[in-house]
C-alpha cells in the first residue's frame, strides 16, 4: 500500500475507476481538514456526474466480464480472504490514516482495523455457502427450483465517523456474492477508502469490480443515487439525507439499505452496581466523542437511584481526558468537523434555554495544548425532559441528557417516545425485566448490561426513522442477492398448450 499518512500530506488524491487512479474530469479538488488543528492536510478529487457515469460503466462492464461473472464462488471467496489478509497487514497504517482524517482515537482505530479482517474472512467463507432450493410441484416430470444471483452494481455512500468499518459490513458480502461496487465516501474522510482500493488491486480483484468516486453529496452522491445503472443503494448517515437518497433511487425503482440516525435510550435500574452502569453509559455516549449512530444519548434512571447515579456519572465524566487522538491516554478526541462542533454547541444552548442544566462539561476545553482543534467537553445535562429539542434530535456529539422514572411502564413509554429506533440498552439484575424490555422496546439492537458490543456475525439495523435493511450475519447475503425461479418440464411434451398447471 503506497498511501500513508506521510504521503497524504499536502497531496492531491484522485478517483479510482476501472482499476486505475485518475484525476476528476472537472479538475476540481476540495480540502480535507485535520480535526486536531482545523487545518487542511490533503486535497480530494471532486467527482461530478461524468465521473460517476464512468465509474458505473466500469462496474457494469466488470459485472458482465467472464473474469468476474464466471469466477467460481470458491475463487471469489479466496479473493475476499486475500483482501482480509492485506487489511490485517496494513491495519496500523489504515488506523493512522483514519485518525488523522476524522480525529477518532488511535487506540480505537487500531482495534477496529485489526478486527475488520475477521469480517472479510467470515463473508469469504459465505461465498460458496449460499444455497438455492428445490420446490415440490404436483407434477412428477417437472423440476422447480430457485437460484440466488448477485444484483449487479451496488452504490455505497459511507460516512465520516468510521469509514472502513462501516463499509466492510456491506462491501465484504457484496464481493463474496459477485456484485460490483461504486463507493462514494464522505468528503470529510476519503483517504482510507482510497487506500483500501490499493489493497483491492493488490488482492487480485478484476478491474472495475470496486470503484471509488470522491466529492460532495451534491455532485457525486446525487449522481450516484439517481443513476439508472445501479441495482441497489447502500447509505449510512442522517435521516434527512436518507430520505433524499431513497427518493432519488425510487425514480429508478432501485431498492436501498439504510442505516440512519439514532437517539438511543440507556435505561438504568436501581438494582445494579452503579459504578458498572455508569461505565456503560459513559462508553455508550462518550466513546468516539459521541459520533456514533448508536450513541446512548438519552439516559433514564430509576428515581430511587437517580441522585446517586447522577453524582457518579458527573464525577466519572469530569475525569474523562480530552486530548489529542494519537495519545493512548486520551479518552475523548476532537469532533470530525467544525460544523459538527457548532451543532453540538447549539444543542447544548438549546437545552439550557428550555430548562435543562449542565452538570458537567458543556463547552470547548480551555487547554492551550489543543490549539485550534474541534474539541468539546463530555457533557451531562440534568433537569431534562424527553420533549426537549436536544433529547429528541440526533446531536452526534458527547452530550447525554438524564431523566428519572418511577415505573417500568413509564420508562418504556419514555424510551419509545422518539422517532428513531436504532439501539437501546438496559442495566438491571432482573432477567425477567430485561427480557420484557427487549420485547417492548422499538429498537433494532438491545444491549443488556453492556453497550456497543457488536459482532459481524449478527444482523443489525434500525426501526422507524433509523432506516431499514440489515447488515452483518447471514441475513445480509440476502440483501445483496436476488432470487430467480427456474422451472423445467422434462416430460418431452406439452399436454395442453392452453392450460398450464403448476401447483
Amino acid at each position: 500500500m503506497k498511501t500513508t499518512v506521510k504521503s497524504l500530506e499536502n497531496s492531491r488524491q484522485t478517483l479510482f475507476i476501472g482499476g486505475s487512479f485518475a484525476a476528476p474530469k472537472s479538475g476540481r479538488y476540495l480540502p480535507s481538514y485535520d480535526p486536531t488543528t482545523g487545518e487542511p492536510w490533503y486535497e480530494l478529487a471532486e467527482a461530478d456526474a461524468s465521473d460517476v457515469d464512468a465509474a458505473v460503466a466500469a462496474a457494469r462492464a466488470a459485472f458482465a466480464d467472464p473474469a468476474w461473472r464466471r469466477m467460481t464462488q470458491t475463487d471469489r471467496g479466496k479473493l475476499v480472504h486475500r483482501l482480509a489478509q492485506l487489511v490485517l497487514e496494513h491495519a496500523d497504517e489504515l488506523a493512522l490514516i483514519e485518525t488523522r482524517d476524522n480525529g477518532k482515537l488511535i487506540k480505537e482505530m487500531r482495534a477496529q482495523m485489526r478486527a475488520m479482517p475477521d469480517s472479510y474472512s467470515y463473508f469469504a467463507g459465505m461465498a460458496d455457502k449460499l444455497l438455492g432450493d428445490t420446490i415440490p410441484v404436483n407434477k412428477l416430470d417437472m423440476l422447480n427450483f430457485n437460484l440466488r444471483e448477485p444484483l449487479g452494481v451496488v452504490g455505497m455512500i459511507t460516512p465520516w465517523n468510521s469509514p472502513l468499518m462501516l463499509l466492510t459490513g456491506t462491501l465484504a458480502p457484496c464481493l463474496a456474492l459477485g456484485n460490483t461496487v461504486v463507493i462514494k465516501p464522505s468528503e470529510h474522510a476519503t483517504a482510507s477508502t482510497l487506500a483500501l482500493a490499493e489493497l483491492i488491486m493488490e488482492a487480485g480483484f478484476p478491474a472495475g469490480v470496486v470503484n471509488v468516486v470522491t466529492g460532495t453529496g451534491a455532485s457525486a452522491g446525487e449522481a450516484l443515487t439517481r443513476h439508472p445503472g445501479v441495482a441497489k443503494i447502500v447509505f449510512t448517515g442522517s435521516t434527512a439525507t436518507g430520505r433524499r437518497i431513497a427518493s432519488n433511487a425510487a425514480a429508478n425503482l432501485v431498492p436501498c439499505q439504510m442505516e440512519l440516525g439514532g437517539k438511543s435510550p440507556h435505561v438504568v435500574f436501581a438494582d445494579v452496581d452503579i459504578e458498572h452502569a455508569v461505565n456503560g453509559v459513559v462508553s455508550g455516549i462518550f466513546a468516539a466523542a459521541g459520533q456514533s449512530c448508536v450513541a446512548g444519548s438519552r439516559c433514564f434512571v430509576e428515581a430511587s437511584a437517580y441522585d446517586r447515579f447522577v453524582d457518579a456519572l458527573v464525577e466519572r465524566t469530569r475525569r474523562a481526558r480530552v486530548g489529542h487522538p494519537m495519545n493512548d491516554d486520551t479518552d475523548i478526541g476532537p469532533l470530525a468537523l467544525s460544523a459538527q462542533l457548532a451543532k453540538v454547541e447549539a444543542y447544548v444552548a438549546s437545552g439550557v434555554r428550555q430548562g435543562a442544566r449542565i452538570a458537567a462539561g458543556g463547552r470547548r476545553p480551555q487547554s492551550a495544548d489543543l490549539g485550534g482543534g474541534w474539541y468539546f467537553e463530555p457533557t451531562v445535562m440534568v433537569d431534562a425532559r424527553n420533549d426537549m429539542e436536544f433529547m429528541q434530535d440526533e446531536i452526534f456529539g458527547p452530550v447525554v441528557g438524564v431523566i428519572p422514572f418511577s415505573s417500568e411502564e413509564e420508562m418504556t413509554a419514555l424510551a419509545n417516545d422518539t422517532r428513531y429506533g436504532l439501539a437501546s440498552g438496559i442495566w438491571t439484575k432482573d432477567i425477567d425485566r430485561a427480557l420484557r424490555f427487549a420485547r417492548n422496546i422499538d429498537a433494532g439492537t438491545v444491549w443488556i448490561n453492556t453497550y456497543r458490543a457488536s459482532s459481524f456475525m449478527s444482523a443489525n439495523g434500525g426501526f422507524k426513522e433509523s432506516g431499514y435493511g440489515r447488515r452483518g450475519g447471514f441475513d445480509v447475503m440476502q440483501e445483496f442477492s436476488r432470487l430467480k425461479n427456474v422451472v423445467i418440464d422434462y416430460s418431452g411434451a406439452m399436454q395442453d398448450p392452453f392450460v398450464i398447471r403448476l401447483r
